[in-house]
């Protein structure tokens, strides 16, 4: 048959369809009883119609596929194909279950090698997908077995399949299409000699699947972030800055964003309210910024608030204990409550000239619109660090950063652009622009911020989603789709946390909170050294 022949078109079956169905069931299931009765067929479109697919070309009947809803615990477990049935021959359809159950896939015999069969599978697919299933489950025959009965056992045949040592027309196929063995199920269907009773309980999981009361939490899948591209200026006050900063966060919040971003050490230019003599003392004039962090923290928790906009407050130096400096990054989330990411790696300027510390702990934060971690400037660099955030489901990494110099900006782009790659998450970068030959230790900033994704099909080719002008003050967005990143960790053209040797490595992130008197975590690697 040639391929200018075919005139497909896949649509659900219907009861004006029996005869045809009868038809093609006979030829296909004559080793196993043939047809399903007219009154069962009609009784399954009745109860599930969307469940039942049909392909057909220019109105004949060549391929179907049928399906009914069951419970997802009931039938994930051991069970016979019979449990389907009930009396005269009807199909049991639970219409409050949870799980779709593939009964029958059949292709006419003239149509096969057309991938016609693949086609139903996607369809079931998509179905499992827009009704909020769970699960596909299905009983596979396992026709070739009879073959090699006598030297392997069921198990040992299905191992064979997988690894493609042994071609089975059903099971092989089923693999091909993303289905998973969960168990052997023994006298499934005993008529069926073939494989003499012998059946796998197949499953494809539903990525995408919402439990109900998750569902009614309207958990958000769809995020918008904004970002600021902040040119360092000189100020004449602190009111100046926070002007500045309502400025834009009034302007993010106008755009419906999620997300208000600000580059590290945003504020810095307050050192400039020092005399230039004042400023030539690079701790005294840095513990001077570290003065201005609380009220910073307070006003922008209140612009949070009242702009209903979660901000990541770019970083501020702060006073810890025996009042020594951290660089920390400060997440105002819009329902008031306030977190800190300490910088954990530190520069060796920033230890040479402002004598700042690295911080002990690492963590996500949850909020309305994803779980996202923060990583300041020099941190993204080091890969460890996302890969332990992306461990707990971390679905955007926000970058702020400071370079002065574009080979100190390509450091930062490129690290960040490789951990949204190798571990499947958006990456928001932040940075500060501007010359300020006036305020000591501010002389230059280059940047280009930008955002960046997984690198697949459905991400943009060169996997940047936004970015902003180099060196110029603006205001940068980019909507992100978290069911995107589900799609790609599970079905992407390659799936690099899935895939990790976790056989050969793993990693660890040890716990310091004894150093602040606290109790190390449970099941966290403890150094004792």
């Amino acid at each position: 048959m040639s391929l200018d022949d075919l005139h497909l078109n896949l649509r659900n079956l219907t009861q004006d369809d029996y005869p045809q169905l009868k038809t093609l069931m006979d030829a296909v299931y004559h080793d196993i009883g043939g047809a399903w009765p007219e009154h069962t067929i009609d009784k399954l479109i009745e109860e599930f119609p969307d469940g039942q697919i049909a392909i057909e070309d220019d109105g004949r009947l060549v391929g179907v596929a049928l399906t009914v809803q069951v419970d997802y615990d009931e039938f994930s477990n051991p069970h016979q194909y019979d449990d389907l049935i009930g009396q005269r021959e009807i199909i049991l359809n639970d219409a409050e279950g949870d799980a779709m159950y593939g009964l029958d896939v059949l292709i006419h015999p003239d149509y096969r090698g057309y991938r016609l069969g693949r086609r139903l599978y996607e369809a079931r697919k998509d179905l499992c997908r827009s009704m909020n299933m769970r699960a596909i489950l299905a009983g596979g025959r396992i026709p070739q077995y009879h073959q090699y009965a006598d030297e392997l056992s069921p198990a040992e045949y299905i191992d064979k399949v997988a690894r493609k040592e042994i071609h089975d027309p059903i099971l092989s196929f089923q693999l091909a299409n993303d289905f998973q063995v969960k168990r052997l199920l023994r006298k499934y269907l005993p008529e069926d000699e073939k494989s003499q009773g012998y059946a796998t309980l197949l499953e494809w999981n539903n990525i995408l699947f919402e439990p109900a009361e998750r569902v009614l939490e309207s958990r958000r899948t769809q995020v918008r972030v904004g970002a600021v591209q902040w040119q360092m200026r000189e100020f004449d006050s602190v009111e100046a800055v926070l002007q500045q900063v309502e400025y834009f966060v009034d302007a993010l919040a106008d755009y419906q964003s999620d997300f208000a971003v600000f580059p590290e050490l945003f504020n810095a230019p307050l050192m400039g309210l020092q005399d230039r003599a004042a400023q030539q003392d690079q701790i005294a004039a840095i513990r001077f910024l570290a003065g201005f962090t609380e009220r910073f923290k307070t006003e922008l928790s209140r612009m949070a608030v009242a702009y209903n906009i979660n901000i990541v407050a770019g970083s501020m130096i702060e006073f810890g204990e025996q009042d020594r400096l951290y660089n920390v990054a400060y997440l105002c989330h819009r329902d008031g409550s306030v977190e800190r990411q300490a910088k954990l790696h530190i520069t060796p300027q920033e230890r040479r000239d402002w004598v700042i510390e690295g911080g002990d702990e690492l963590q996500v934060f949850e909020t309305d619109a994803g779980r996202v971690g923060i990583q300041i400037c020099y941190d993204v660099e080091f890969p460890e660090l996302s890969r332990l955030l992306a461990e707990q489901d971390m679905d955007i990494l926000f970058v702020p950063f400071w370079t002065d110099t574009k080979n100190g900006y390509l450091r930062v782009r490129h690290c960040a652009q490789a951990r949204a790659i190798e571990n499947e998450c958006y990456v928001v970068l932040c940075g500060s622009v501007g010359n300020v030959p006036s305020i000591e230790n501010l002389d230059i900033q280059y940047a280009q911020s930008s955002v960046f994704s997984p690198s697949d099909f459905s991400f943009p080719h060169d996997a940047v989603l936004a970015e902003t002008t180099p060196n110029t003050e603006m205001i940068m967005f980019s909507d992100l789709d978290l069911t995107r990143l589900t799609v790609v960790r599970n079905e992407g053209s390659v799936t690099n946390l899935k895939d990790r040797r976790q056989d050969l490595f793993d990693l660890r992130l040890r716990d310091w909170s004894w150093k602040s008197g606290g109790r190390p975590s449970a099941g966290r690697d403890v150094d004792e050294s």
